[in-house]
Parts: C-alpha cells; sequence; structure tokens
C-alpha cells in the first residue's frame, strides 16, 4: 500500500452546540459582572438592544401580573383564520399578519422582562442618594503602585552614579511582587559582563531600601535583613537564622537550645519572635487589585422561614427599540431591512429570554440550596448538612451541570456571612445516630478542637478520633490527618510548646 496524503468523505452525526445555546452557557456561568460585560458587548453588535431602567410598580400589580404571566406562560396559537387584535382584543375574520404576531410576543416577553426585574428591585430600590455616594466611594478609589515602582523612585533618590544607577534599575527589574530577588549577582554578570563584585555592591545599597527584606534572594536572608535594620545582629534570633535556619524549618527547638546553650522554651520563644517577622515584604505593595464580591442572592429571615430573592442592581434590563419596531411596521420599509430588523429582533429577544432563564434558574437553585440548609442558617457551618448537585438538579429540574454553571463564581448573602455558592455542595460522613454530617462541618469541629487543645500536650491524630468518636462521628485516622493538612494545622510533634 502506498504512502502519501489522500482526500476522502465520510458520514457522521454528532452533537454540535448552537450559538446561541452557547451564549446561553456562558451567560449562565458568568458572574454579574462579567454578565454586564457580555451584554455591553452585545448590545454593541445589535442596535435594537437598549438598557432601560425599571419602573416601579405596587407589590398588588406585581402579583396580579405575576399570575397574567404565569397564566400566558405557554399561550395557545390562535386558529389559522383567526387574527388577534391587540388594539380591540378582539378576534377577526382576516387572516393573520405574521408581523402584528411578532411584534404582540414581543410587547409581551418585554413586559414579563419588566415585572420581573420590578419585583425584585423595588423592595431594593436605591435613592439618588445612595447612588451619589456609592459612586463618590467608586471616584475615590486609588490604584496604588506597585512594588517596583516604588523602588525605583527610591533610586532616583539614591546617590548612584550614572553606571551604578542602570545596575540598580536592572536589579528591581528582577525583584518579583514579593521582595525576592529571581536572578543571582552570577548569573547577572554572566548575561550582562559587570562584574560580580559591583553587582553585589550595588544590592546591599537596595537592601537598604524600603519595606526591610526587599532585594533578598531567599527566606532566611530576607528575615536576616529586617533584624540587621532594627540592630538585632547580636540577638538570639539572628544567631538562630545564621546557623540553625534548617533546624527551625523543622522545629527542633530542643536541639537549637542544645547548641546555643539555652533552655527549649527560651529557643521556642526566639522562634515565635521570628515568626512575626515578615515573609514577604513586597506585599503590602503588590499591584494585585482588590476583588470585591457581589452576592447575587440574598437570604433574608421572614418570620420563621427564609426568603431568597436575586440582586438585580447589576443585572442589566433590556429591551427592544421602539424605534426600529416603528421602523418594521412602515410600508416603505425595504424587504431587506425588514429582514435585517426581524433578524435583530431575534437575537434580541433570545438574549433577553436568556438573561431571564439565567435569573430564574439561580432564583430556583437558591431557594433548594436554603431549603436544605436551613439548620446552617440558624446556626451556623456546624450544621451544614452534606449535599450534592445531583441533588438540586433533580428537584430543579436541570441537568447537574447547569447546576455546577450556574453557581460557579456566584455569591449568595445569608445570615451567617457572604458565601460561594459552591460551598454549600459537600461530601458527609454517617454519625451515630443516623445524622448526615458535612466534611465542611468536620473541619470545623477539627479546628475548634486543635484551637482548644493543650499546646504542651498537643492532640495526636488518634487522639483527635477518638474525641471525634465521643462525639457520635466515625472517621479513620488517615481521614483526620487528611482534613488536618487542608486546614494547614502541623502535625502534634511540630505544634508542641515547651
Amino acid at each position: 500500500m502506498s504512502q502519501g496524503l489522500h482526500l476522502s468523505q465520510r458520514m457522521s452525526q454528532q452533537m454540535v452546540l448552537s450559538p446561541q445555546l452557547q451564549q446561553s452557557l456562558a451567560l449562565l456561568q458568568a458572574p454579574v459582572m462579567e454578565l454586564k460585560a457580555l451584554v455591553e458587548q452585545e448590545m454593541q453588535q445589535n442596535p435594537l438592544l437598549e438598557e432601560s431602567a425599571t419602573t416601579e410598580v405596587s407589590a398588588e400589580e406585581r402579583e396580579l401580573r405575576s399570575e397574567e404571566a404565569a397564566a400566558q406562560a405557554d399561550p395557545a396559537e390562535p386558529p389559522a383564520d383567526v387574527q388577534y387584535d391587540p388594539a380591540t382584543e378582539k378576534a377577526s375574520d382576516n387572516p393573520p399578519d405574521p408581523l402584528d404576531q411578532e411584534l404582540q410576543r414581543l410587547l409581551q416577553l418585554d413586559q414579563d422582562w419588566r415585572d420581573h426585574f420590578s419585583a425584585g428591585n423595588v423592595a431594593n430600590r436605591n435613592t439618588p442618594e445612595d447612588e451619589e455616594r456609592r459612586q463618590h466611594m467608586f471616584d475615590s478609589l486609588v490604584a496604588p503602585s506597585s512594588l517596583q515602582e516604588d523602588l525605583l523612585d527610591q533610586v532616583r533618590l539614591a546617590e548612584f552614579s550614572e553606571a551604578d544607577r542602570q545596575i540598580a534599575e536592572m536589579l528591581v527589574g528582577n525583584i518579583d511582587d514579593h521582595g525576592y530577588l529571581q536572578s543571582g549577582a552570577n548569573e547577572l554578570s554572566f548575561s550582562t559582563g559587570i562584574p560580580t563584585d559591583r553587582i553585589e555592591s550595588v544590592l546591599r545599597v537596595i537592601q537598604t531600601f524600603h519595606p526591610p527584606g526587599v532585594g533578598a534572594r531567599d527566606l532566611r536572608e530576607c528575615l536576616m535583613l529586617q533584624l540587621e535594620r532594627i540592630g538585632k545582629t547580636e540577638s538570639i534570633e539572628y544567631v538562630i537564622l545564621r546557623d540553625h535556619f534548617e533546624a527551625l524549618g523543622k522545629r527542633r527547638f530542643p536541639e537549637i537550645a542544645r547548641h546555643l546553650g539555652l533552655s527549649a522554651a527560651d529557643a521556642q520563644k526566639a522562634a515565635a519572635n521570628i515568626a512575626r517577622l515578615t515573609p514577604r515584604p513586597g506585599r503590602d505593595l503588590s499591584p494585585e487589585a482588590d476583588n470585591f464580591v457581589i452576592p447575587e442572592v440574598i437570604v433574608t429571615r421572614n418570620g420563621d422561614g427564609y426568603s431568597v430573592s436575586t440582586n438585580n442592581d447589576y443585572v442589566p434590563h433590556l429591551r427592544i427599540s421602539n424605534t426600529y419596531k416603528d421602523l418594521l411596521g412602515q410600508a416603505e420599509t425595504s424587504p431587506e431591512v425588514r429582514e435585517y430588523i426581524r433578524e435583530k429582533i431575534r437575537a434580541g429577544k433570545f438574549l433577553i429570554k436568556s438573561i431571564h432563564q439565567r435569573q430564574d434558574t439561580i432564583t430556583r437553585i437558591a431557594q433548594e440550596i436554603v431549603k436544605r440548609q436551613r439548620d446552617f442558617m440558624e446556626f451556623g457551618v456546624t450544621h451544614l448538612r452534606p449535599m450534592t448537585m445531583v441533588q438540586v438538579a433533580e428537584v430543579v429540574g436541570v441537568h447537574e451541570t447547569t447546576v455546577s454553571r450556574a453557581v460557579s463564581g456566584k455569591y449568595m448573602e445569608t445570615p451567617q456571612g457572604v458565601f460561594d455558592m459552591k460551598y454549600f455542595f459537600t461530601s458527609g460522613l454517617q454519625t451515630s445516630t443516623g445524622d448526615a454530617m458535612s466534611n465542611t462541618s468536620v473541619k470545623t469541629i477539627l479546628a475548634e478542637m486543635i484551637a482548644d487543645e493543650n499546646k504542651a500536650h498537643p492532640l495526636s491524630d488518634e487522639d483527635l478520633v477518638a474525641q471525634l468518636l465521643a462525639k457520635g462521628i466515625k472517621i479513620a485516622r488517615r481521614t483526620v490527618a487528611k482534613y488536618r493538612a487542608e486546614l494547614n494545622v502541623l502535625p502534634s510533634h511540630l505544634r508542641k510548646s515547651y
């Protein structure tokens, strides 16, 4: 058989997501601020879409319109020989006009969407004074300077020659956001041709800059620089860092005390003083922007129960422009323009429907979460119950992947605080009473046990297993070790205090 390139055809069936479905999934998965950006991008591509403010209506009107919308959620199609006149709300014997039917469905969808936003926003409407204070707060935010910018300002103020200033700027460029020098003097000397001793000389000047410890090549040097800055080069802490850094990392206090002629308690006290130093001197000047969490679901106590509402303050409220609706109804509009407007109307309607469906899906999932986690809402983290996405999906009537997308990056404001919606989905353990307890609750109990332990005789993993068993929680020792590691808690022999 000859080798080479051949062209062949074959027929097969495969599932492909349509662009509309991909857009709907993207809207469902996007957090509220990303949703706003996606909608703004769509508005730039679709001139028929415009954003409007919600109108305030009374509670009675909202309830009435909600009932009407539920009754008309799946209206029956009119007979083929009957036309529905929206002006007189009477049937006529003239043949139906597809354009009028399209506009009527569009107006109904627009009204339903308006009612949905009104129902969610009327109780939490912001006054003009609130909006002014919020805008003033955002206008007052100032972006902090980065560590590199701050160091370059100090380089300009230092008494460097022009050649040394260039070396200093090169060194600053090799300092990461934590304040550590990423390239050694020998490596920089090899790449630039500058003598190593000259680079070391400039580096020693940079290591006197603010913040203390900047320009270090490792953690040991960083901590020693901070002690040198405050004049503790003869202290026990400095000697431990200089001569016994490896033993310090393994918390071998008796060994350190034996070499220095100290008691184990004095060695541990010195280690506690070292722990108060800053391991990442550039952290305070990190360029990372602050992340603001906007809860999309708000849970409030309502009598003996809890009510769930969506935060619609940041969700765009869209509608189809009336100008293009009127243009579509004009007789002199060309067929090409009519077809273009119809296409954009369909795209706009699908976008509005997708946003409405997104809010509805998130609300129904949140309601099921609150229903299953009522004890958590009442008493806190230790009463968090096991819950899976499959269980919620079965009740809501969607696929578990839809639940995963709906809760991704979304936050819920509860009486116990603001939590990621994925936080409520945890596996669980069976207690001796037959009740289920989430692993998050077990971790919380473990953390409380370790916090209350005798520091001179810390609890081992076996001791923790025994105490949990006394509380009715049967768990293996390896599972306790796993949870302890996830809590960033050291083993018992490294937690011991002398």
